[in-house]
């Protein structure tokens, strides 16, 4: 593919010039960092004890859909009216993704399941409020959000410079080849129970989301543990898998150092903010850093699945360019 093939420069479609590779993958960026910004100003919803602001939906109370005149009421609204930016930023990103040349299926496919995931969650956010914020379903709009974070990340790199090339696959003979890939995949699951049990966890904690609403009946002290045990059982798959990167000289060393030091932080987090009874500040950080955490996890398993070995190269050479995941 030539680089102007590849821009879409000077190539219409239906009258308009294609937009580039460029314009993409900046839309797919916005559209990432739209639904990190919900997961925040969800958390800020819960620990502010303003999820039922809006009593009911889609209005707002009284028949309204116009926030009541309270503190609460405004947060929870603000919310809301977050969901419609999102879906512009997604029709957006669909749109270039559909109008990009020459066509790339798998983008098309992403960007639609963004898209289409955004009106679904704010049904499932509809429900939490018709539940008055029963916490398992509080928990599954917040897992939702996690799988549209995943399918932005892959999103946004497939779009990257070259990304959307599709390079042969890498050759699966190899036992290092086999081993990042099975690591990598681990990595991801295990980052997924995490971030479920650390959702038990709250459902068990103080922050419901609204002083009369109930909790899900689990001990937090227990609860807790199981996440602290999923968190360092993560931490020694991440010590691995980091390991074997730096060892083998893989392309993938880079984001193994990202996804290690994302986790750390998360830990040193989780336990100040655990030790100082749940803080407002600490409990937003780390829901933040559980959304970086699933980026980092999709980015490893699109880098095993993709990144070739470069054993070859000589210390502070550059790192070839990593070809794009089907």
């Amino acid at each position: 593919m030539s680089s102007s093939s590849s821009l879409g420069t000077g190539s219409r479609w239906l009258g308009f010039r294609t937009p580039s590779l460029r314009f993409l993958h900046g839309w797919a960026i916005a559209d990432l960092a739209a639904n990190i910004l919900l997961v925040v100003t969800g958390g800020a919803v819960r620990v502010t004890g303003s999820g039922l602001g809006c009593p009911t939906w889609p209005q707002c109370g009284d028949g309204k859909y116009t926030p009541p005149m309270s503190y609460h009421g405004v947060i929870e609204f603000g919310n809301r009216m977050l969901t419609w930016l999102l879906v512009a930023i997604a029709v957006a990103t669909w749109i270039a993704a559909m109008r990009y040349r020459p066509v790339d299926r798998i983008s098309r496919r992403l960007a639609t399941w963004v898209a289409l995931g955004i009106p679904l969650q704010a049904v499932i956010g509809g429900i939490t409020v018709l539940t008055k914020l029963n916490p398992w379903v509080v928990a599954f709009h917040f897992l939702l959000t996690m799988v549209i974070i995943s399918l932005a990340t892959w999103l946004v790199y497939r779009t990257r410079s070259g990304g959307t090339a599709d390079p042969a696959p890498i050759p699966r003979d190899s036992v290092i080849t086999r081993l990042s890939i099975v690591l990598a995949l681990t990595v991801y699951v295990i980052t997924w129970i995490t971030i479920y049990l650390g959702t038990v966890v709250t459902g068990s904690g103080p922050h419901s989301g609204d002083e009369n609403s109930h909790r899900n009946g689990l001990q937090p002290t227990q609860a807790t543990q199981l996440h602290v045990d999923a968190v360092w059982s993560l931490v020694g798959l991440s010590f691995a898998i980091l390991l074997l990167a730096v060892i083998a000289r893989l392309a993938m060393r880079r984001a193994t150092y990202w996804f290690g030091g994302l986790l750390v932080l998360q830990g040193v987090v989780g336990y100040v903010q655990y030790a100082s009874g749940l803080p407002i500040l600490l409990v937003l950080i780390h829901m933040l850093v559980s959304a970086l955490l699933m980026v980092g996890a999709t980015l490893l398993v699109l880098h095993a699945y993709r990144a070739p070995k470069t054993a070859d190269l000589h210390d502070g050479d550059p790192e070839p360019a990593v070809p794009a995941a089907s």
